[in-house]
């Protein structure tokens, strides 16, 4: 028996063929969204980003998840040098990348992200927006060229809630144009999608507000509108998430309610999957002895669920995968240390540790970190 046997034969879950939607992957093994800010100054993709996920594709991974990219030249941007998906010029540039990544044997998802008000670089704007008037927590992220604490931002009126919406949609039909095999909406990590669906962030008294009904509100109409745009057949996900970049901390207040609530809302919506991201995925998302956020989506969502969060070695995935919790796992930091993690795993290869002075340089052009 060969090691790539051995390797094959001994996480056979993770090497098995999975499914999202209409999506059929070569294993269960993807790639976590993470910032970079490598794009050009106007959000176009480039060279640097084609080489970046070509690597991924070739060291094995299934499925990649780019990093978040702004769906409008209005508020969405969310640092200088993030890329985007919001104009020709846009559509253009991905459709290099994603024509690399495919010649590679991997799939691409197109994240969608909207900052609203952790917005700390815009080259359109430098008004920030939010669900209402609160100061984010914490402070700009230095290493992405904020500094400082986050400005307040405007409360969004009906009017931007519907441009949102709409930025979502274009957006969507963009990345079904430059070739992209789905959509993942960024409602996770304190965004604006999920600065509405926080209690302390959103204090809005209209439909918006309120209660966790009212809060997940924008997350459905947004997934409802992007299906719309895109039609039946194209991949559409979600990714949620507790903490924030802001704010690691965060737990849902109704804790398995919330969770029951808001996965139930969205699976109605019109999704092919749950993207979930904890700091660790596979411990329990409330109390001692609980079910994991994973399981919960599983549980509420009755869709295939994604999960990230610091499951660095392959017993990890497969341990979740055996247990029903999920059907694909996505890496970041371990990935970063190993481009070719699947194909080390496969042929029992040793894994790199993560070392992050490799990857947070001061003032480098190209810098990367698990979104």
């Amino acid at each position: 028996m060969s090691n790539q046997e051995t390797g094959k034969d001994k996480y056979p879950l993770l090497f098995s063929e999975g499914r999202l939607g209409n999506l059929q992957l070569k294993n269960r093994i993807g790639l976590a969204p993470m910032t970079r800010t490598s794009a050009e100054e106007n959000g176009v993709p480039n060279e640097t980003m084609r080489r970046y996920y070509t690597r991924y594709a070739k060291g094995g991974f299934s499925l990649l998840i780019t990093e978040g990219t702004y769906p409008d030249e209005k508020h969405s941007q969310g640092y200088l040098n993030q890329p985007g998906i919001a104009n020709e010029k846009h559509v253009a540039g991905w459709k290099e990348v994603v024509q690399s990544v495919h010649e590679a044997g991997a799939k691409i998802i197109c994240q969608l992200m909207h900052a609203g008000a952790l917005s700390q670089g815009n080259f359109y704007n430098r008004e920030t927006i939010g669900p209402s008037a609160v100061q984010p927590k914490g402070e700009q992220l230095g290493f992405y060229g904020g500094e400082g604490a986050y400005p307040v931002p405007r409360e969004m009126s009906r009017e931007d809630i519907a441009d949102v919406v709409k930025g979502f949609a274009q957006a969507a039909r963009n990345a079904r144009e430059a070739g992209f095999d789905g959509i993942e909406i960024h409602g996770a990590n304190g965004y604006v999608l999920d600065q509405f669906l926080t209690d302390y962030t959103n204090q809005r008294q209209d439909e918006y507000g309120g209660d966790t009904e009212g809060r997940v509100r924008l997350l459905v109409e947004t997934v409802q509108a992007c299906r719309e745009a895109v039609g039946e057949g194209f991949p559409v996900g979600i990714r949620i998430s507790q903490g924030k970049v802001n704010d690691y901390t965060h737990k849902w207040a109704g804790e398995e309610r919330d969770a029951e609530t808001i996965f139930s809302a969205l699976s109605e919506a019109g999704l092919d999957f749950i993207h979930v991201t904890e700091f660790n995925a596979d411990k329990p998302a409330f109390k001692e002895g609980g079910p994991t956020l994973a399981a919960l989506a599983k549980r509420h969502g009755d869709l295939p669920v994604v999960v990230n969060g610091n499951l660095n070695n392959p017993e990890q995935g497969e341990s979740m995968l055996q247990r029903g919790e999920v059907d694909v796992i996505t890496l970041g930091k371990a990935a970063l240390a190993n481009k070719d993690w699947v194909s080390r795993v496969a042929e029992g290869r040793v894994l790199e540790e993560f070392e992050p002075q490799r990857f947070f340089v001061p003032d480098a052009k190209v810098k990367e970190f698990e979104q």
